[in-house]
């Protein structure tokens, strides 16, 4: 498994940079060759299940995914979601969590931690840099609202 943690500080309020960074099919056009399909009827919860599929044609691979905890963030509590990978190709899980800044923004912290079938154990750290790569320019976009 590949653990790696980005965390980000953003003007927003925490509603919504929760709000932006639950935005399923948001994330999909962040990442390139990649699209999210929401599989369950809103609204977002425990239980709610997406898949990214990433990729062109048969050189394509589902990373489905489910949420597992989710708790919005309240005042003075931070939000969570923890959402569990359960793919082929993919495995491991991911917690987005969300705290109020005494600005009034939000800091924002993504820690993932997963392993991809066929990649030895060698290559964590190489897996961890891209994985920052991929999902910190993700995370970006997503907080912008694009």
């Amino acid at each position: 498994m590949t653990l790696f943690r980005l965390e980000r500080t953003v003007p927003l309020a925490p509603e919504e940079a929760w709000r932006r960074l639950t935005d399923w099919p948001a994330h999909g056009r962040q990442v390139p060759l990649t699209r999210t399909l929401v599989l369950t009827p809103g609204p977002n919860r425990a239980g709610t299940r997406f898949v990214a599929r990433t990729g062109l044609g048969r050189l394509s691979f589902d990373d489905p995914m489910e949420v597992v905890r989710w708790e919005p963030p309240a005042a003075g509590r931070p939000g969570v979601c923890r959402l569990e990978k359960s793919g082929r190709v993919v495995r491991g899980w991911a917690q987005v969590e969300v705290m109020g800044t005494r600005t009034g923004g939000s800091r924002v912290r993504w820690t993932e931690d997963l392993s991809v079938r066929g990649v030895p154990g060698a290559f964590d750290g190489l897996l961890a840099r891209a994985g920052r790569l991929v999902f910190g320019r993700a995370l970006k976009g997503v907080l912008r609202g694009g």
